[in-house]
């Protein structure tokens, strides 16, 4: 069984996800480059498939040092980035449904880090 992990683990892991994220963000541009012009398409899709060859190589790095319900747990912050990068990014609306839904995933993901080894409360 592997040891608690602790808050810089926690931020690293997201930080991963984070990267996750990119690809998604790099696959809008390329969706909508995709009606201009297929060298932009191109060159969008060869990033987003580098940005995913990091992603995986960092991801396995992570499985490496936590337990991996806890490490897909937190993979579910990949929604909150998301949301994140819609609304900054693309400018899509706010809305309460998509904040109290980020907000029980983050919830999830606090109560996923915060178990106690070797407890099964449930």
């Amino acid at each position: 069984m592997k040891k608690k992990s602790s808050l810089k683990d926690i931020f690293l892991l997201q930080l991963v996800v984070m990267i996750y994220t990119f690809s998604t963000i790099i696959s809008k541009f390329a969706a909508q480059a995709s009606k201009d012009s297929i060298f932009a398409f191109l060159l969008l899709y060869g990033a987003e498939i580098v940005v995913l060859g990091i992603y995986a190589v960092l991801w396995q790095q992570m499985i490496k040092r936590f337990e991996l319900s806890v490490a897909y747990a937190n993979r579910a912050g990949a929604l909150l980035w998301s949301l994140l990068w819609a609304v900054l990014i693309f400018g899509e609306a706010l809305t309460f449904k998509k904040i109290l839904g980020a907000l029980l995933v983050v919830l999830g993901t606090v109560i996923i880090n915060g178990q106690k080894e070797g407890t099964d409360d449930i």
